[in-house]
Order: structure tokens, then C-alpha cells, then sequence
């Protein structure tokens, strides 16, 4: 049973009961994220993410790490571009003391000096790690490339100018316009009662601040453009896209399945003709990213450097398939089958179940349940499919980043894939 309640500070909280399980998952989301930075802020929703966990006016991060140990909890944090998460999963017996924990971490953030300064040391390393795994790395140049000058294309953990430049005032500022009950939403799953958690929660979030200034978005505009990057690597890696839907849109269940069958599984266009046909790479597949407002799907491939042009090529030829000829039944079937089976198997975990229910109250406002998911995908067509295909794998939107280690690209300026 899932029980939505706004308690009167304004803090939503969603909670859905587990009985056949002994866990229980807690988040706390606040609906921001780097896309809501300033230039100058660039990475400070992650390095508040951060400072979170070195401690709080009533522990220090030595006390919060044995805690959490001591009952054999779990506990984490991610900042995405639109909003980041607190997380603790727990046996259903340390509910109170989690809730406290979560509480004090997200409300009374500590800022210490001395630790500010060694977290920039900490997130300056994890930049580097970026810049030294280019499968990560290819990505964050096509987003920066394909959004430019937007919040979107910008990475999340910011640059190491931006990331020396923050200091206490700063962070501190930040966290105290952000961290409101407008902008918090708290989901609970697994065994335990609604009444509970509530009185948990309304006692553990009271000094919540209850206002908050907006934060205006606006959409970014695609740039169709061909970069490349040379690096000092034995494999070249490929990303490659286009424009998508957005996280609401109507056709999004079509997108998901198109992604599927272009290269979200195993049995997937890409995966066959490229690994399995060809032996080009060992990993090759596709993937959605969308936003409130926007999206983008892309294929990537890992291959060796004489390689990459054939890699591109047969991409090609499978978006330009994809928009002209009908999907046939069984691969279509198949497709559906392997969404609906994934969208399951997904949830069957206190952990999952929190996180699956924060987003559907993020994005839709209400939960979407398992059998109109399952039956949206089920309602997919081939024509569905092609008519998406054909809106969104066109020349006038189809990018491409490569970092590679060639003197030269090894792709042409401009990608085609109209017939």
C-alpha cells in the first residue's frame, strides 16, 4: 500500500509497505541537482553531497560511519543533474535511528574549514579518474558538446577551478536556499507502518526550513557536431547520438522499446551485428537520457582505432533501418518482453521500491503502478517504433564524440543517416 502525505512544513513524504520483507529503505531527494548551479557553481551540488558525510553539530564522520556500521546498515548519497539522494536501508528494528541519522546529516551539516579543504583534494582525484577512463570521459564530451553553454552539458562534479573556488560561505549559501521542504521529498519502503515513519519523520525533520527562492530552467538546444580527442589509450571509444523525449512524454514506452531493440539488450541490433557478426568491440549498446525537459539517446562502442569508422557505419545503417523498415513481430515481442521482465526484477527490493517511488512522485507527481507500465509497453506497435524513429535519427540532429588515439579523426565532419 502506498500512502502519500504533504506533513505541514511542507516536506512530502511517500511511503509503501513491504510486509514480506525485514528491510527498510529511506531517501531523502531533493529535487535539485547540477543543471540548477550557477557557471561559477559548477559542481557544488556534488560537493555539498559530499560534506554531508563529514559530519554534523551533534557527530563527527567517524561517528556517522559507526553508526551505520553497527547495525549493518547501508547508507549512500549520488547527485545527478536534476536532483540528489540521501539513502539508508536498515532492518525494520533500527527505523528510529536511522531516520535520526538521516535527519541530522541532511538538516545540520557540520562545513567544517579543515574538511572542505580536504574534500577538494578528494573530488579534484575524482575529476582525474574521469580524465583516465575514457569510456566515462567520451561520454562527458558528447553531453558538453551536444548541449553547449547549457546546465545540461556541463559534468556534475564541475571543474577544478570551480571546485577550488567554493569555500564555507559558499557551500553554506547553497545548502540553505536548496535543502527546504519544498524542494524535499522523503520515500520509505519496506516493512514498517505509515503512522510510524510519519511521527518519525515530522520529529526528526521539525527544523526543516520551510521557504525557499525559485530556480528557473530552460530547455537546451542540440548542436549536431563531430569532435574528437586524442589520448594516449590503446582503444578508441565512440559515442554517438541524437536527440530523445523527454521523462513525461507521451511516447516514451516507444523510446524504450526502440532502445531495446536498437541496443539495450544482448539480443539487441547493435550487439549482434557489431560483436557478435563482426567482432568490432566487446562492448557496444545504447541507452536514453532524459531530463524533465529534454533527452538524448546514444550508442557507444569501445573497439581498436582502424576500427571505428566501420563501427560508425554500421551504427548508421542500423538507425537508418530502424526508420524505414517495420520492426518484425518476434523481435518486437521479444523487446517488450525483455522491458517487462527487467521493470520486475528491478523491484523486488526495499532499496528499489524507495528509489522507483521517489522518482514517480519527482517526475508525475503519483505513482505509476506495475500493470500500467507493463500494459503501456504492451499497448508499443511497429509502427510506434518507426514513426519514433523517423522523429528522432535524422542528419539534422546526429552528433558523434570519439577519444581515440589517432593523430586524426577517424569520422567524417558530419554524420548521415537519411535515406
Amino acid at each position: 500500500m502506498i500512502v502519500d502525505e504533504t506533513l505541514p512544513g511542507g516536506l512530502r513524504l511517500v511511503t509503501e509497505a513491504m510486509p514480506q520483507v525485514r528491510s527498510i529503505s529511506i531517501g531523502v531527494w531533493l529535487m535539485r541537482g547540477s543543471r540548477h548551479e550557477s557557471d561559477a557553481e559548477s559542481g557544488i551540488a556534488h560537493f555539498v553531497e559530499h560534506m554531508l558525510f563529514k559530519g554534523t553539530h551533534n557527530r563527527s564522520a567517524q561517528q556517522i560511519a559507526q553508526e551505520i556500521d553497527s547495525i549493518g546498515g547501508q547508507m549512500d548519497a549520488f547527485t545527478t543533474k536534476e536532483y540528489a539522494g540521501y539513502y539508508i536501508k536498515v532492518l525494520d528494528e533500527h527505523l528510529p535511528l536511522a531516520v535520526d541519522l538521516l535527519g541530522d546529516l541532511v538538516l545540520r551539516p557540520a562545513f567544517a574549514v579543515d574538511d572542505i579543504a580536504r574534500e577538494k583534494s578528494v573530488i579534484l582525484e575524482e575529476i582525474k579518474m574521469v580524465e583516465d577512463a575514457p569510456d566515462d570521459l567520451v561520454h562527458e564530451l558528447f553531453a558538453q558538446q551536444f548541449w553547449p553553454r547549457h546546465p545540461l552539458g556541463r559534468p556534475i562534479l564541475g571543474t577544478p577551478a570551480t571546485v577550488e573556488s567554493f569555500d564555507q560561505k559558499g557551500l553554506r549559501g547553497y545548502f540553505d536556499r536548496m535543502y527546504v521542504a519544498p524542494q524535499l521529498l522523503i520515500s520509505v519502503a519496506g516493512h514498517m507502518e505509515h503512522a510510524r515513519v510519519r511521527d518519525l519523520i515530522a520529529k526528526s525533520f521539525a527544523t526543516v526550513k520551510t521557504t525557499s527562492g525559485a530556480s528557473e530552467t530552460t530547455p537546451p538546444a542540440p548542436v549536431a557536431s563531430v569532435a574528437y580527442r586524442q589520448k594516449d589509450i590503446e582503444q578508441s571509444h565512440v559515442c554517438m547520438g541524437t536527440p530523445a523525449y523527454h521523462q513525461a512524454h507521451e511516447d516514451r514506452h516507444a523510446l524504450y522499446v526502440l532502445n531495446t531493440i536498437l541496443g539495450g539488450s544482448m539480443s539487441s541490433r547493435l550487439f549482434q551485428h557489431i560483436r557478435e557478426d563482426r567482432g568490432l568491440a566487446y562492448s557496444v549498446f545504447s541507452t536514453i537520457t532524459s531530463y524533465s525537459d529534454a533527452g538524448m539517446v546514444t550508442i557507444y562502442a569501445g573497439c581498436a582505432a582502424d576500427r571505428v569508422k566501420e563501427v560508425v557505419d554500421v551504427s548508421l545503417a542500423e538507425l537508418r533501418e530502424l526508420r524505414t523498415t517495420p520492426v518484425p513481430g518476434d523481435e518486437l515481442r521479444r523487446a517488450k518482453d525483455h522491458l517487462k521482465g527487467n521493470l520486475v526484477l528491478n523491484l523486488e527490493s526495499s532499496a528499489s521500491r524507495m528509489s522507483h517511488l521517489a522518482r514517480q512522485y519527482i517526475l508525475f507527481g503519483r505513482q505509476y503502478t506495475l500493470d500500467e507500465m507493463t500494459k503501456a509497453v504492451d499497448a508499443v506497435t511497429a509502427e510506434d517504433v518507426q514513426r519514433v524513429a523517423g522523429e528522432l535519427f535524422h542528419d539534422a540532429a546526429l552528433s558523434a564524440t570519439v577519444v581515440g588515439p589517432s593523430a586524426t579523426s577517424p569520422v567524417p565532419d558530419r554524420l548521415r543517416v537519411d535515406a
